[in-house]
């Protein structure tokens, strides 16, 4: 057994949607015990740190019903099945952005939610970017409006939560070690 490994005893699931599958896991513990795990299934998805011949950040501000406001982040969008993640990457920088790029680099991958949720977003840079003349269309229930800031400006939307999630103040930090 891996070290604090919990054993599924059962799996019940509660939920399959569109983006997000749950269950309910009864795991072994550790010690003995049984304990009851409530787990977001989800296939993954890639963000982009897109930047411009001038250095600056692309970012996308969209609402966020499970939030119920609207914050400002690094494109991204969710893998489809059997999709390579390079693949969805630039899909999605030109859906929301309205940008291609000739050069494209993996970063990293990590878990958004670990502790109830399996997402694991893979990060891209992309550079060298050029505008798209036929814009690949937003799925019909997104609504971006794009933005093009400097390092300064995207660490005082930090401070000022207007950017509020972690992967595109992930993004950001990034940057300024970077630049």
């Amino acid at each position: 057994m891996k070290k604090f490994e919990e054993k599924s005893l059962r799996s019940n699931s509660i939920y399959k949607g569109k983006v997000i599958s749950l269950k309910v896991d009864d795991v072994l513990l550790p010690n003995g015990n049984e304990s009851k795990r409530e787990i977001v299934n989800h296939p993954g998805a890639v963000a982009i740190i897109a930047i411009t011949a001038e250095g600056k950040l692309v970012l996308v501000e969209q609402y966020r019903k499970a939030l119920e406001r609207s914050i400002i982040e690094i494109p991204a969008g969710k893998l489809e099945p059997g999709e390579k993640p390079e693949h969805t990457a630039r899909r999605e920088l030109e859906e929301e952005t309205g940008y291609g790029c000739h050069e494209l680099e993996y970063l990293q991958s990590f878990a958004t939610s670990p502790g109830f949720a399996d997402e694991v977003i893979h990060l891209f840079v992309a550079q060298d970017l050029y505008k798209i003349e036929e814009k690949a269309d937003l799925d019909e229930d997104e609504f971006v409006e794009l933005l093009e800031v400097t390092i300064e400006e995207a660490e005082e939307m930090v401070k000022e939560q207007r950017i509020f999630d972690a992967k595109t103040a992930f993004a950001v930090l990034w940057m300024k070690a970077n630049q």
